[in-house]
């Protein structure tokens, strides 16, 4: 069992890494103003939600790959280690985004709902849920 969440959890970070250089294009693109994970963080931190915060940058970059190295604990762990389909992983991927961005990520005035986000920012966050989902089910398979 720890073997299937010690490789589960790598595979989310490779995925992760994948989902990343999705979001870079979008904000290259002017699709995203800036990055959710580090208005996640500034929304977490002491004092003004939207305010810039003392080392915001490489914790947004932690808390990142710490979540996807979980979400990908979580489906080894549930698949016992066997991987899933990449249209699987990609729905996994999918619900993810939806369960954080119609969810906690607003509850915790990180941002808007995606329904009231800006312009072009959920369509690179959907797209970038969905390649994360299609690498982690892609990278459990390999390591089954």
């Amino acid at each position: 069992m720890m073997d299937h969440i010690f490789r589960g959890a790598l595979a989310g970070a490779k995925a992760t890494t994948a989902m990343s250089g999705v979001m870079l294009a979008g904000d290259k693109l002017g699709l995203m103003r800036d990055q959710p994970p580090k208005r996640i963080v500034r929304a977490l931190l002491p004092g003004h939600p939207r305010a810039p915060k003392q080392g915001e940058k490489p914790l947004a970059v932690l808390m990142h790959y710490a979540f996807g190295a979980g979400a990908g604990a979580l489906l080894a762990l549930v698949t016992r280690g066997r991987g899933v389909s990449w249209p699987v992983g990609a729905a996994y991927g999918l619900a993810i985004w939806l369960a954080s961005y119609e969810g906690w990520v607003p509850a915790v005035a990180a941002m808007p709902p995606v329904h009231r986000d800006q312009p072009g920012r959920p369509l690179v966050m959907a797209a970038g849920h969905v390649v994360f989902g299609s690498v982690l089910a892609g990278s459990l398979r390999k390591n089954a």
